[in-house]
């Protein structure tokens, strides 16, 4: 047989047999001979592979849109993000004029150590040029991602000294982390944001739970808006922080799968204090879980726009050629038995088009459009107050989606990465005079006027071919300007510094502050 009838046969007998009294399900007899004459007798050549994807990938949509195929070297990417490490030379890196600039170095990492520095130009990996041939980035990690305890050799050009300089980097394990900021948001309160549910991410939270608590943290905003979800375990464990021991985070619950309830346990680090968590139209699965205990056990006060509605559990079957199925097998319900999936019944297509139509029915620009029937009304746990169901976890505070700055020239900068090049190139010549000149994050925040960039932008920009009216500068500018800020902050420091200064015009972040910071306003949803 040829290898889409063996590849096909594996995958079948993964999806569809069932031994019924000792005998094979005619259906998956049925799919496997169709797939065998298709590869035996079509009239064309196939890529065999390919097609076999494919095949796999329609057949999981048709029963929901979350049950998916992940290929090989896919996996090992995205196992990359949750298991919170890859091994490699630990840089962050950016493409401009086909050169790659490093962006900075991981901290304790290898290029750390040995001594590579944010702005140095990378020439030449090994014995291979790399400046000027078209590299992508996946060539770029392809090269510089291997093995811990391999060695390869960079030649990077340092404009500082003007000097090409040769290291020797050893590989090794690099942390990929899933908390991109924790910092004092005022003297009481402290902020964290999570951008995804890692295996590291509750070693994370705790660590700088601890710090903030160390400073003085008394109440906390948890910003999970964007974040995408993660493991099932360790949103429980960063719920059961919050909650009393034995009160139900969730449950899931499928046709062939009995339920199972997921509880609190041992005492958590933030039981008591104000409590905000911010969502939004991105917040997903894990981020869900986590929202929903808390505001059924009237824990804390959710601030944002409805949640993405993604609460069907899969469970991976790997396959024999190291790809991986992940098939649906149950689904997320809240404590008070809401489920947190949203409709699908319309096919894949409709429902990948769920946030724009969101945007177009005007969801989330104002809570008035949120038609809500009253069989989706549920009651919280302790507090009895009215909360709804229907798919994703409404907040206790809406908060609209904020175009206020949007424009056509804001659009296209953000869109065709004209923005973020511009960040490079600028940092490119003025990262020395920055660092000498602002050697404190307080000092660059509260003195940095981004405003003497602008024109430097706006002509930057008319280079690419993207033009700005008077008008839509006006509407725009001062965002641009801040955003520009933000991103040398982050240049010159580190992420964290980036949500510090861009917090400041986040409308959700803005309302999850005050409404923490006023008791009156805290307790008036309880």
């Amino acid at each position: 047989m040829r290898n889409i009838f063996k590849a096909t046969g594996t995958l079948i007998f993964l999806l569809t047999f069932t031994v019924l009294q000792g005998q094979f399900d005619m259906n998956g007899l049925k799919l496997m001979e169709v797939m065998d004459k298709v590869s035996n007798y079509y009239v064309d050549s196939l890529d065999e592979q390919a097609f076999v994807e494919q095949t796999i990938i329609q057949m999981l949509h048709e029963l929901d849109p979350h049950s998916s195929y992940i290929g090989a070297e896919e996996l090992k990417e995205m196992s990359e993000q949750l298991n919170g490490e890859f091994e490699g030379i630990g840089i962050s890196f950016n493409i401009l004029n086909d050169t790659i600039f490093v962006v900075g170095t991981i901290q304790g990492g290898p290029s750390e150590m040995v001594g590579i520095l944010a702005g140095d130009r990378i020439i030449r990996v090994d014995d291979e040029n790399v400046a000027g041939i078209g590299i992508t980035n996946t060539g770029v990690q392809k090269r510089l991602k291997g093995d811990k305890g391999t060695s390869v050799d960079v030649k990077i050009y340092r404009k500082s000294n003007g000097k090409e300089i040769v290291f020797t980097i050893i590989r090794d394990k690099i942390p990929v982390y899933s908390l991109d900021a924790a910092y004092m948001a005022d003297e009481q309160t402290g902020y964290i944001k999570l951008s995804r549910f890692s295996q590291t991410t509750a070693d994370e939270f705790e660590a700088a739970l601890r710090e903030l608590k160390e400073q003085g943290m008394e109440n906390l905003i948890l910003d999970l808006s964007g974040n995408g979800g993660g493991y099932l375990r360790i949103a429980i464990e960063l719920a059961d922080h919050f909650l009393e021991s034995g009160r139900q985070i969730v449950y899931t619950e499928g046709d062939k799968v009995p339920r199972r309830d997921y509880k609190s346990t041992v005492r958590g680090l933030f039981e008591e204090g104000r409590l905000v968590v911010m969502i939004d139209e991105n917040s997903a699965s894990a981020s869900e879980i986590v929202s929903g205990a808390v505001q059924e056990w009237d824990r804390g006060i959710l601030v944002g726009r409805r949640s993405f509605g993604k609460g069907l559990v899969q469970q991976p079957f790997r396959l024999s050629d190291g790809s991986e199925m992940r098939l649906t097998i149950a689904r997320y319900y809240t404590p008070s038995g809401r489920l947190i999936q949203k409709p699908y019944d319309e096919g894949y297509d409709t429902y990948t088009m769920d946030i724009f139509n969101r945007f177009s029915s005007g969801e989330l620009s104002s809570s008035d459009s949120i038609l809500l029937p009253d069989s989706l009304k549920y009651k919280t746990l302790v507090r009895k107050r009215t909360v709804y169901g229907g798919g994703g976890i409404m907040p206790d505070y809406f908060v609209p989606i904020d175009t206020t700055a949007n424009s056509d020239f804001y659009r296209n900068l953000i869109s065709q990465g004209v923005f973020n090049h511009f960040v490079l190139d600028f940092m490119d010549r003025k990262r020395g005079t920055l660092e000498r000149r602002y050697r404190e994050f307080s000092a660059f925040r509260e003195k940095y006027d981004p405003s003497a960039a602008m024109p430097e932008l706006k002509d930057f920009a008319a280079k690419e071919g993207i033009s700005c009216t008077e008008e839509e500068w006006q509407r725009s500018g001062d965002r641009i300007a801040l955003l520009f800020k933000a991103y040398i902050a982050r240049d010159l420091w580190e992420a964290e510094m980036f949500y510090e200064i861009y917090n400041e015009v986040d409308p959700i972040y803005q309302k999850a502050l005050e409404i923490i910071s006023t008791p009156g306003l805290y307790v008036e949803k309880f």
